[in-house]
Order: C-alpha cells, then structure tokens, then sequence
C-alpha cells in the first residue's frame, strides 16, 4: 500500500513538474505602466507558466525577436503593435494593459504653454511609439508643420527615451514629447514643465497592446488562456493593491532609479487596464498611414483580422472582473 502511495505520489509530481514547463516568453519594456506585464512572471506559477522576461529598448525592437521565434508574448505601444502586423510579424493583439502614459513637456523658462507656440521650436521625440503619433496628431490639430529637417514650423528631432530628458535638460532641444516615468521625472526634477497631456486629438487616449504569437494562440491555446489568466490577475492586483505595484515597479524594474512621486505622477498618467478595442486599433492604424508613422504600406491591416478579445474575455470572467 506504501509503495503504491509512492508511485501515485511520484506520479503526480510528474504531472505537476510537466505542467509547471510551459515556458512563455516575454517582450517587455521598462515604464512604469508596464509593470502589471511584469509581473505576470510572478503570478505565472499559480496557472503552471515559467515566463522568462526580456526588456527592450522599444516596441519595435521585439518584433524582429518575434519573427525570429524568441518571444511569444509582448508589450509595447499599440503603434508598434501594428507596425509590426504591418510588416509580416505574425501576432494578434489580445488585450490592452495601460492607457495614456505621454505628455507634452516644454523647458522650463521657455515661453511655451501650448501647441501652437512651438512653432519654431526644436521637439524631441523617440521614434515608433504611441508619444510619435500623439505629437503628430496634436501639431496637426494646431495648423503646424514638421519635418526632422529644417524648413517646417518645426524640427522632430528622434532619440531615445532617457536621451529625450538629458537633451530636454541641457536646452539642446525646447520640447519633448515623452513617456512615463521619464515625463514626470523631467518636471519633478525641475527642468521640465507640463505643457498638457496631449488627449484631445481624434487618437484620445493611446493604447498599450498586450500581443502573443499567432504560433502561441493557434497551436497552444491552453497555454494562451493560462497567460491571459496571468495577464488579468496581475493588473487587478496591481489596481487593488497600488503599494505593492510602486514596490515592485521601483524596486524590482528600475531598482530604485525613480522615486515615489515619479511612479505616482507617471500612474495617474498611465493607468492600468485590461481592455482594448478593435476600433480603437482601427483608428490608430487609419491616422499611423495619414501621418507616415511606422511607414505603413497599402494595404494597411485590418484590425478585425488580427485582434482577437476572445482569451480576455473569458479570462475576465473567470477571474471576475468587470
């Protein structure tokens, strides 16, 4: 009776070991908003997922990672989402995980408190996220012109997302178009001044898409679920639990580099969510070609063909939430 206790014990142990080796793959970036994707590698084990985190320096750099099959799930500005799909990478956009997360930020003692006065002006920006639309979209809106050659009203210069603050803080450019934290930290450290939260274009607010593999949805879709499982419970803890996610986002994604003020600034900019739209990445796509961001090529994609709500949903019901 003991050994056959034994057997039904290593037996389970084996089931339990081969279910905990779904190993998932993990694109990310490190802004706090990311965060709740994050952790999803903490919560993993709980739904039998062993998901390995890789950080990039932006959205666009996971995709070719994708294509070359070593990551199986990503985040990243839903703009480089669909530059991606755009240009071949087979994934489907399964859930949205923050929203917002830019402002327009000018120097500080320039007279610069809105669009309209850049004209003249030299802003930066870095290339291939939501912050490049959104400042298209708002120099549209107010009747300007931009170039990242001289001649037009104003001059994009692209750089990456820290290089923005240093150049913003050394006067090399007047404004900035940026993502959090990196926003929050240019004006609580002094040498950035709001301009606005740049949500009042046709785009509203931009959406973070959550996107696996078309490999991973098809052929593993219990592992998908399991993932979106993960995904949803993460977020929730994170919005029910706030110290906890400034504790993780600080400490373990930018190891104290930000500080309170800088994580809550950039949240209350950026909030947590589960939800996307196939509109919403319709109309991203429509104003991407207008504008020439991610060069987008016709035919451009069609969101109904790539975003697929059917995982977080169920996972949404599951867990609970509205």
């Amino acid at each position: 009776m003991f050994k056959q206790c034994l057997a039904v014990a290593a037996l389970c142990a084996a089931s339990l070991h081969a279910f905990a080796d779904d190993v998932v793959r993990l694109g990310n970036l490190k802004f706090a908003h990311y965060g709740a994707v994050s952790y999803m590698k903490v919560i993993g084990p709980k739904y039998g997922l062993k998901i390995e985190e890789r950080m990039f320096a932006k959205g666009v750099d996971i995709m070719p990672a994708i294509v070359a099959g070593q990551v199986d799930v990503s985040a990243s500005a839903l703009d480089a989402a669909i530059a991606g799909r755009a240009q071949g990478a087979p994934i489907y956009a399964v859930a949205g995980f923050a929203k917002g997360g830019v402002r327009l930020v000018a120097k500080k003692g320039l007279p610069i408190t809105k669009v309209a006065d850049l004209k003249g002006k030299k802003v930066g920006v870095a290339r291939g996220g939501a912050q490049e639309l959104i400042l298209y979209a708002e120099l549209a809106k107010a009747g300007l012109t931009w170039s990242d050659k001289p001649g037009k009203d104003v001059q994009i210069l692209f750089m990456a997302y820290a290089d923005l603050n240093q150049a913003l803080a050394a006067g090399s450019i007047d404004a900035m178009c940026q993502s959090e934290p990196q926003a929050s930290q240019a004006i609580n450290k002094g040498f950035g001044v709001e301009m606005l939260k740049p949500y009042d274009t046709p785009l509203g607010e931009p959406v973070r898409a959550l996107v696996i593999t078309e490999k991973l949805y098809k052929e593993k879709p219990d592992v998908a679920q399991r993932l979106m499982y993960a995904f949803v419970e993460a977020t929730d803890f994170f919005i029910q639990h706030p110290q906890a996610a400034e504790k993780f986002v600080r400490e373990d994604m930018f190891k104290n580099q930000i500080t309170t003020q800088d994580f809550t600034d950039a949240i209350s900019n950026s909030p947590y969510s589960y939800d996307l739209s196939t509109s919403h990445v319709q109309l991203t796509t429509d104003l991407m070609k207008q504008y020439g961001v991610g060069r987008l090529q016709d035919p451009v994609p069609n969101a109904g063909d790539w975003v697929k709500l059917d995982l977080l949903a169920k996972a949404k019901t599951k867990l609970n939430i509205k």
